[in-house]
């Protein structure tokens, strides 16, 4: 009985300091003071500024256009990538794994750093483009060590099977392997989807005038104060994805149970 008190409590505290920042930020989201250390009274007047400060909302555009265009390229280039290296064996599957795991091992400093001094070898003007290539190529590796695991689960007589009934390769690959690993894709996109938002440095170097971001936004208002409206955006954001992690279970849970 004490065993599972001291368990809970345990659990309880991890959690509790997890959450603790960010319900903070939520409640502070609706105070009345631009000060972050003192209760001022309820408003909701950050929410209604949010949507009227330009500066603010071309950021959040352009975080969300980044976002999900990277999540989506990178999950299509992740998939396709990690398909080859399950399918690979010997020595060449172990370089290429190894190489796999060094964008993740590396500093981002360094991964920013290098791909800044390739755009301007390869005289590419720094804006949209470069940003969105960037965080193309360090979502890649996440996306890959997420779907690797499925396709270690999946039963790899499966592919062969339904081609040995006449499924073309790639029939076979979009009727059994894809629905097989589906989960693992899902992961691997809303893991670079949730890195590319919260990306900072590896988006300032490699980000042109008059292109910014939420955190490079928050960052250049960090030197004379952060707006409340980013406490409201942040809300904003954050019960977004809450509604979208609760929805992905829901239909897992469901394909999980109508698979029996």
């Amino acid at each position: 009985m004490v065993d599972r008190i001291i368990k809970k409590l345990y659990t309880f505290t991890i959690f509790l300091f997890l959450y603790a920042p960010i319900i903070i930020l939520i409640i502070f989201s609706f105070n009345n003071s631009k000060s972050r250390g003192t209760w001022d009274g309820f408003t909701l007047k950050w929410y209604v500024e949010l949507f009227q400060d330009r500066q603010v909302l071309k950021a959040f555009y352009n975080t969300l256009l980044i976002a999900i265009s990277s999540s989506i390229i990178s999950t299509i280039i992740g998939t396709v990538a990690a398909i080859g290296i399950h399918y690979m064996n010997g020595f060449s599957k172990k370089a290429i794994l190894n190489l796999n795991y060094l964008p993740v091992l590396n500093p981002d400093i360094v991964t920013a750093v290098s791909l800044m001094t390739l755009y301007r070898m390869l005289k590419i003007d720094f804006g949209l483009l470069t940003m969105l290539l960037s965080h193309i190529t360090f979502c890649v590796p996440y996306v890959i060590l997420s779907i690797l695991p499925k396709l270690k689960q999946m039963n790899k007589h499966l592919p062969e099977a339904a081609m040995d009934l006449g499924a073309t390769p790639m029939y076979a690959l979009r009727k059994v392997v894809l629905p097989e690993i589906m989960p693992g894709i899902v992961t691997g996109a809303l893991m670079a989807f949730t890195l590319s938002i919260d990306d900072f440095v590896i988006s300032f170097f490699n980000t042109g005038h008059g292109v910014s971001n939420l955190s490079i936004t928050i960052f250049s208002m960090a030197r004379r104060g952060i707006n409340p409206v980013i406490n409201a955006l942040s809300t904003l954001m954050f019960g977004a994805m809450m509604i979208l992690l609760l929805i992905i279970n829901k239909r897992t849970d469901k394909t999980i149970k109508e698979r029996g």
